[in-house]
Formats: C-alpha cells, sequence, structure tokens
C-alpha cells in the first residue's frame, strides 16, 4: 500500500492552487475586533461550573477521554495534514469518520467526511459535489461556500484558515477547514454552512455529528515556558508551548511602553534539537489572563518525538533610534547619513509659496517620530504642517526606498532638522531555552 508521502507527489501541482475562502479573512477581522465585548466574566464563571462538573464526571469513571499515545507513532507533516483526502490519512489511523451530507436547493451536496482534534487545531475534512453537469475551476464555485462556525458542549469555535482543490473534471471540491481546538466534553458538534445564491442572499445549513473524543491526539508537549526577552520598549513573554500531531503553537504576549501592539510582528524561531521548525504565520490576540496583548506564533509539528533541546530565538521586532543630534540641511543630497545602525537621507531643501519643503528618504520600515518633528531656522523652532504620502525612490540598483515631502510654514531657509527618532526592524537575536521533561 502506497503511503500518504507517496500519494501526495502525485498531488504536488494540485497544491500549488490551495486556496483561502474568499471571506475568511473578514470573518476572522471581525471575530477579533468583536473579542473585547464579550461578557468575560459571565462566560468564565459558567465555563468554571461546567468545567468541574465535567471533572467530577472525569473522576466518577462515567467519561472516559482515552487520547491515544503520540509517542512513537508517525508524525505527520502539514501536507499530509491537508492533503484533502480524509481516507488518506485515516488510512493511518488518525481521525474519526463523519460522512454527513446536506443538499442545498441549487442541488449541490456537502460532506463532511472526517475530523481530526488535538489541543491546538480541529482539522474538518469536507467535500462539495455540484449539480450534475456543473463544471468548475480555481476561482469559481466553491468560493460561494464557507463554513461559519462549530458549536457543541463548552465549545464555540471559529474557523482559523482554510484549504481546497477541485478534482481534474471541476465537479467536486475537496477542502479542509482548521478550527480553533474544540472541548472533549463535547459530544455532539454542528457546523454551520453557508452558501451565496445567484439573488445575492445566503443560505444557511447546519450538519451535526457526534464527536468521538477517544480518537484526539494527544500533546507531546504541553507546558509553560514563562520567559522574556527585553527589547528597546518594553519585553516580549513566551508563556507556553503546545506541540499536537498538527502543529505547534507558541503563545505569548506584550509588555510595552505604548501598552498596545508592536508596529512589526516579532520574528520568532523555534529549534528542536538545533533544527529549525517551520514557521507557519502568526497572530495577535487579547490576552486576558495578563490584561496585555497577546500573540500566537504556530510551526510546524515537532520533527522529532525524541526531544533533546527546545529553544526559541527572538530575531527581530520593534526596535527604537533615539536621535541624540540635529540633522543639518544646509547641503541636502542624495548622500546617506548615519544614525545608529540605519540610514536617512535628506534628498532636498526646496523654497515654495507657503514656506520650505523638505524631502526625506528610508528604508520601508523605518517609522519617524512626527508628533515633535520640526526645524530650526535661527533661534526659531517650526513644527513640521503637513506630511505628504510615502512614495517610492528607486536607486536602479536593485533597492527601492520610500520619500516624505514634510512642509514646514516659514520665510527663512531652514538650517536643521530636529528629530527625536525612528521605529525601525532591529536585529536581536536573543535566545531562550525551553526545559525538556525527561521523563517525557
Amino acid at each position: 500500500m502506497r503511503t500518504i508521502k507517496e500519494k501526495l507527489l502525485e498531488h504536488k501541482q494540485s497544491f500549488k492552487r490551495i486556496q483561502a475562502p474568499s471571506e475568511l479573512e473578514g470573518r476572522l477581522r471581525n471575530a477579533l475586533q468583536k473579542v473585547p465585548a464579550k461578557p468575560r466574566k459571565k462566560n468564565k464563571a459558567l465555563l468554571w461550573v461546567a468545567s468541574a462538573a465535567a471533572a467530577l464526571i472525569l473522576i466518577a469513571g462515567m467519561y472516559q477521554y482515552p487520547a491515544f499515545a503520540y509517542y512513537g507513532a508517525k508524525l505527520l507533516d502539514r501536507n499530509e495534514l491537508i492533503s484533502f483526502s480524509f481516507s488518506e490519512v485515516a488510512e493511518q489511523g488518525y481521525g474519526q469518520t463523519v460522512n454527513k451530507s446536506k443538499k442545498f436547493d441549487d442541488g449541490s451536496v456537502i460532506t463532511i467526511n472526517g475530523v481530526i482534534a488535538d489541543d491546538n487545531a480541529f482539522l474538518m475534512y469536507y467535500t462539495i459535489d455540484f449539480p450534475a453537469g456543473s463544471k468548475f475551476g480555481p476561482g469559481d464555485r466553491s468560493s460561494h461556500y464557507n463554513v461559519d462556525n462549530l458549536h457543541g458542549f463548552l465549545t464555540d469555535s471559529d474557523p482559523k484558515e482554510g484549504y481546497g482543490n477541485y478534482n481534474h473534471d471541476g465537479s467536486q471540491y475537496k477542502g479542509v477547514y482548521k478550527f480553533e481546538p474544540v472541548s472533549p466534553f463535547s459530544r455532539t458538534l454542528t457546523a454551520t454552512f453557508s452558501k451565496w445564491q445567484d439573488n445575492g442572499e445566503q443560505a444557511s445549513s447546519a450538519i451535526s455529528f457526534k464527536f468521538e473524543a477517544n480518537k484526539a491526539m494527544k500533546s507531546i508537549i504541553n507546558q509553560k515556558i514563562s520567559k522574556s526577552v527585553a527589547v528597546d520598549q518594553g519585553t516580549v513573554h513566551y508563556d507556553t508551548i503546545t506541540a499536537s500531531p498538527s502543529s505547534t503553537i507558541v503563545r505569548g504576549h506584550y509588555e510595552l511602553e505604548n501598552k498596545g501592539h508592536p508596529w512589526f510582528f516579532a520574528k520568532t524561531k523555534l529549534l528542536v534539537n538545533g533544527t529549525e521548525v517551520e514557521y507557519w504565520g502568526g497572530r495577535s490576540s487579547n490576552y486576558t489572563n495578563t490584561g496585555f496583548p497577546g500573540f500566537d506564533l504556530e510551526f510546524d509539528v515537532l520533527p522529532t518525538d525524541k526531544i533533546e533541546t527546545i529553544e526559541l530565538i527572538l530575531e527581530n521586532f520593534d526596535g527604537y533610534q533615539k536621535v541624540e543630534e540635529p540633522i543639518s540641511l544646509v547641503s541636502p543630497s542624495d548622500q546617506s547619513i548615519r544614525i545608529g545602525n540605519e540610514k536617512l537621507w535628506i534628498r532636498s531643501v526646496t523654497k515654495t509659496d507657503s514656506g520650505y519643503d523638505i524631502v526625506i528618504a528610508r528604508k520601508q520600515f523605518i517609522i519617524l517620530e512626527t508628533d515633535s518633528l520640526s526645524i530650526q531656522v535661527g533661534s526659531n523652532v517650526v513644527p513640521v504642517s503637513s506630511i505628504s504620502a510615502a512614495r517610492p525612490w528607486d536607486l536602479n540598483n536593485g533597492n527601492i526606498l520610500w520619500e516624505q515631502t514634510y512642509s514646514f510654514y516659514t520665510s527663512d531657509k531652514p538650517e536643521r532638522l530636529l528629530l527625536d527618532g525612528f521605529k525601525y526592524i532591529k536585529t536581536y537575536n536573543k535566545k531562550i531555552t525551553i526545559p525538556v521533561d525527561s521523563k517525557k
């Protein structure tokens, strides 16, 4: 029997056409914006009572959740999990077969083929069979269908991402939706599908199925990190790591001087036994436990079940460069001015009908502080009156900088630019080591 990896070689070209559902990004953004408005206290109280009750049931032995061991089993990679064919994954002994369907008025049929659950995610494999005689391709019919949410006992999971592809004749679409983790105490789960109709209205249909928690997969690592890295304007805290058969997620939060999210998302590397684990992406989150803004970093599954060392490296993050001295405007040119590890360019100082315009160029991810930006004219200080939109400056050597025009109301030629500082992407390369439980 061929392995999943052998079969995946046949689908290599198909994977290049992977596409996320068209409205997923908007729904996720709306969900994040709505999070703070939820009545957290009431939900936490309800969650605690329900969890306590469920815990009592567990203790009494009336409800079993025997997640099978991950150790020694085959290590699935990302391509295997999103191969769109649940039967191929099931051949390896993973997941729960569902095979529940619903038919829409136009004759199309949506089927939930199977699901995989672990501590990091809930994967739902589905197919859309189009009406007889209908044939579609990338960018067509599949974008009219969406999965809105997943509900169950102690479960209200939103989709995180989705993948999909058509079969060879365009009569069927196979996809995978990844949701936030579900509660192992859910006996029944309900997925709500929606479809945009030709009249512009949306039709919804729910598919409910029994969830077999005993077929969920146990995490290889689920522990606290509780370590932080100092940055220019605060600290980046790494709080927990959960490595499951579907992914590895590192959660943390920021404690910055501005009390909010950083300008630039931290780039963090995960190393296991000295080998870098592939980074899939990150997202900001509301970190209610600390009151600070949080983040989730998602990596590939761990490359081995024999863990000797785990390390995180904060490669780069927000940096702040203070400008100690005024910048001369006497001889503007296209020559750079080095400030710390970065450069600025004073391209021109030009007289206008209302004053003077100064064109300043910089790298794309350098953000000048403009609240107090001003010029010195003799003994007078003149604040900036307007700032143009950024526009590219092509150096014709493969590099593109970005320039803006800063206008000042003054009849006298400016002598010096007064700038407090600027933000930029700073290289830190700071490493922290995560203790490994030798008993695991």
